[in-house]
């Protein structure tokens, strides 16, 4: 089975929930209509079933090949990345005057969704560049945006994010790459960087390495790291090519998943050193870095989403297809397709109302940095920049642990055909596994949410959301009929929760930061359940009063919200319990280093 964009799903959320109608209003986007989206979201979800998802499975029998410092891709990925490119997709959200769309991230996210979910691999290449244009436009001078921008939009060069090294993973302090001035301007980079993702391949004529370094005089600690541009091929005033810079690929990872994907090694420096290009101020790379990090991470997040609804779709064709034993409430004497089984019913609706939750997340988080971005109101783009902060890691941390659990249910619902590499099932839940470790593995996310996000106006943009759930908990209470009454129930006590959670957070973590940061997962796991949740009463809200427009559709709206209340939002007193426990991180750090 193929890849078919839920492009009327996508339109829902964007309409209703995420309020399309207000950022086609912002200065700018004027023509960023529902009818627009609509005319982009169709052409992304052709290109993408019919050009990419034929070559996810592909990707992982015959992936990315390194031999003597050259990587050669996955056999259909060089003209697809080619139409990827003529299409215009890399410039969906990128600014005009550097030839991009001028799109709002709000009808962009759709875009990325159904890119990963079509093929997840190819995917990461594209995700990169965006994260190299981000940094650019905010960090760069004008002459390298003007030289390297453009360029990086129309796909014939693509970027890359390098912070690792051998002996510093996710601790950034531990960088020791050197970048010595020359006097001119330039730097000459030295030392290693690892899992470098699309660090080299064949789908570009250029790649432009965005790379952490230390200056000799710089101070130890991430107070002391720059960012440098460092291009694979050096590039000449003009915008041509000049000769190979010293940045050499010495080997490609063998990973459990994202096989087609090559995850370099680089070595910057082994014949003279590589040239560089500071990047903004020296010192301040971290800053500049965390740019496209966030950038990355909002899409990581999406791309968890698209794993999850990928591994939904092919369990639902399998459990319509699969005949498997009779129904248990007697209603036929032969055996009938697994759909018809209660259990199958209830992984089935899980998988989809996590992916429709954490979907309604993202999409209502990309219209608050639109609206952050294009609002004229400084104290309201403010507002709304605190609140798409927030959301961040949330998207990203919730989104991708709910995505394996998704993937993994897709494999139980093929039973011993999914364990099996042909059927496909494997390949998601493969792929899905690398989503909670890079950009920052969940207790990265999760400690950001708190440090960062939490703590940094003592829980006032959390409190601003706690508000606007109080608000759609009193519109449910004026409904009548089940579906309502169930999600005000679990919406009421899920919020109850997180706000109790909240208030620990706010008073411990100065006097007590061993009990907050044992539950700072669960923390970040119940602000995904909970605001996933809010979302789907919202959603349950519009299309009853949609209903007799599409009664197939919104009734199935109904359905999955009232199911989300009672089988997700139904967890959130106990992951509350699980962190604001009477033994604080007793129970978590009670055993000895020895007993483990």
């Amino acid at each position: 089975m193929s890849y078919a964009a839920p492009v009327k799903d996508m339109l829902f959320v964007m309409k209703e929930l995420a309020d399309l109608e207000r950022i086609a209003a912002l200065p700018g986007f004027e023509d960023a209509n529902l009818d627009t989206a609509q005319a982009v979201l169709d052409e992304a979800a052709k290109f993408n079933g019919e050009v990419l998802a034929p070559l996810n499975f592909e990707g992982d029998k015959n992936p990315s090949a390194w031999r003597d410092g050259e990587v050669t891709t996955t056999p259909g990925f060089k003209d697809a990345f080619r139409q990827f490119s003529d299409g215009g997709w890399q410039g969906v959200m990128h600014p005009v005057e550097y030839e991009g769309q001028g799109l709002p991230k709000l009808i962009a996210t759709p875009c990325i969704e159904m890119l990963n979910a079509a093929n997840m691999s190819f995917a990461l290449c594209p995700l990169l560049t965006d994260g190299a244009i981000e940094a650019l436009l905010t960090a760069g001078t004008d002459a390298q945006k003007q030289l390297y921008v453009p360029k990086l939009i129309s796909g014939e060069w693509t970027g890359t994010m390098n912070l690792t090294e051998p002996q510093a993973g996710s601790d950034l302090a531990q960088v020791r790459t050197r970048a010595e001035p020359q006097g001119d301007g330039s730097y000459k980079l030295f030392g290693t960087k690892i899992f470098i993702t699309y660090g080299e391949h064949d789908l570009a004529k250029n790649i432009v390495h965005l790379v952490l370094a230390r200056t000799p005089d710089a101070p130890e600690g991430v107070k002391g790291i720059s960012l440098f541009l460092v291009p694979k091929f050096n590039v000449n005033a003009d915008g041509s090519l000049g000769d190979r810079n010293d940045v050499q690929c010495v080997s490609i990872e063998h990973k459990l998943g994202i096989k087609a994907s090559p995850t370099a090694v680089l070595q910057y420096g082994d014949h003279g050193g590589a040239a560089g290009y500071l990047i903004g101020e020296e010192n301040r790379g971290l800053e500049y870095m965390f740019i496209m990090m966030n950038a990355a991470r909002f899409a990581v997040g999406m791309q968890g989403i698209a794993v999850a609804d990928r591994a939904y779709q092919k369990a639902v064709a399998y459990a319509k297809e699969r005949v498997q034993s009779r129904p248990a409430d007697g209603s036929a004497k032969q055996p009938v397709t697994i759909i018809h089984h209660p259990d199958v019913r209830r992984m089935l609706a899980t998988m989809r109302t996590l992916t429709e939750g954490a979907r309604s997340l993202a999409y209502v988080a990309a219209a608050h940095s639109d609206l952050a971005r294009h609002l004229p109101d400084e104290k309201a783009r403010a507002s709304h920049q605190a609140i798409y902060e927030f959301l961040v890691p949330i998207v990203k941390g919730w989104s991708t642990e709910m995505s394996i659990d998704v993937a993994s249910l897709g494999v139980q619902m093929h039973g011993g055909m999914g364990y099996i590499e042909e059927t496909g099932a494997a390949q998601y839940y493969r792929d899905a596994r690398i989503l909670t470790i890079y950009e920052g593995t969940t207790a990265i996310q999760a400690n950001d949410l708190i440090g960062r996000k939490t703590m940094r106006d003592g829980g006032a943009t959390a409190q601003a959301l706690l508000a606007q759930i109080d608000q759609t908990i009193a519109a449910l209470a004026e409904r009548e009929g089940q579906p309502f009454a169930s999600m005000h129930r679990h919406l009421s006590a899920g919020s109850l929760s997180l706000a109790r959670t909240i208030e620990f957070v706010v008073a411990k973590v100065k006097s007590d930061p061993n009990a907050v940061f044992a539950g700072s997962v669960p923390y970040l796991k119940l602000a995904g359940i909970v605001l996933s949740g809010w979302q789907m009463a919202r959603a349950l809200l519009a299309a009853s009063d949609k209903r007799a427009e599409d009664e197939s559709f919104y009734s199935a709206k109904i359905a999955t919200a009232q199911f989300f209340a009672e089988h997700v939002l139904s967890m959130a007193p106990g992951i509350e319990a699980s962190i604001v426990s009477a033994s604080g991180d007793q129970g978590i750090l009670a055993l000895r280093e020895d007993q483990f």
